[in-house]
């Protein structure tokens, strides 16, 4: 049970590279954040886009990306269950992509999308890169366990 909590924080950036994927995983989050609001404050105009890509339930599901994109994207810039959000995100980007990209295009959908999901999947392996709460809350030291 410890090796795959320990898995979760585990870093595999070293040196100054950590600070590149922690620069990467707040500049996300705060995309995410910010993409966000539009399904709070419009929620009407995008779940009408959200039915013209046939998607049932659009009005819940409005409000599903919106919380996914919205949590995610803080706890990536806090840097606190990075891996996790990151897995969720790149989930959300790639149905970001299948639906809006297909349909739609442009620099929104076929541009910051993939680029995004790209930044989703550095994040899955290298981990939250320096000054993550993942590392100040669940410090892992060779020969311990957490907690230990």
């Amino acid at each position: 049970m410890e090796s795959w909590r320990a898995e979760l924080v585990r870093e595999r950036a070293e040196g100054r590279a950590r600070y590149v994927v922690a620069a990467l995983r707040i500049v996300a989050g705060l995309a995410f954040v910010l993409t966000s609001i539009g399904k709070f404050t419009d929620r009407a105009g995008y779940t009408a886009l959200f039915e013209s890509f046939g998607l049932p339930g659009s009005s819940a599901l409005v409000l599903l990306v919106g919380l996914v994109e919205l949590v995610g994207g803080v706890l990536l810039v806090l840097g606190l269950g990075t891996r996790l959000a990151a897995l969720a995100l790149a989930g959300n980007m790639v149905g970001a992509i299948a639906t809006a990209g297909v349909a739609v295009g442009g620099p929104i959908h076929l541009g910051l999308a993939p680029t995004l999901l790209v930044i989703m999947l550095v994040l899955l392996w290298a981990g939250p890169g320096a000054g993550s709460l993942d590392a100040r809350l669940l410090v892992v030291r060779p020969g311990r366990t957490l907690g230990a």
